[in-house]
């Protein structure tokens, strides 16, 4: 039987939150309950919705769940370059190189379920 850990998607976005937490790392202490953590749970946000909408039933239910990861991914993106804009990243052409690849793996996903 497979499952959400069989998915290429979800283990690349597992990936990238090991990453997100790296580079997170580094942030001001100041940052440590503004920025960092909402960087981090939008992170967790993508395989943790990718996971659970895996173990519902319906394609409609799992598309549902992959939206949201979508949404998360967009947010991260977002928090991504004002970090960027605030100097707390030095390069992020490398973090939203790796959200857009997820982004792509994503709406694929959902498209081929709505066949």
């Amino acid at each position: 039987m497979k499952t959400h850990n069989d998915l290429r998607l979800y283990q690349e976005s597992m990936d990238l939150v090991t990453e997100i937490y790296q580079v997170t790392n580094n942030f001001p202490d100041s940052e440590k309950f503004g920025l960092t953590s909402q960087i981090r749970r939008a992170s967790v946000s993508i395989p943790s919705n990718i996971a659970e909408g895996a173990a519902w039933e319906t394609k409609k239910e799992f598309k549902r769940f992959l939206y949201i990861s979508l949404g998360s991914a967009s947010e991260l993106e977002t928090q991504i370059e004002i970090s960027n804009r605030l100097s707390f990243i030095d390069d992020s052409k490398t973090l939203k190189d790796k959200i857009y690849f997820i982004k792509r793996m994503l709406i694929k996903l959902i498209q081929t379920l709505k066949e």
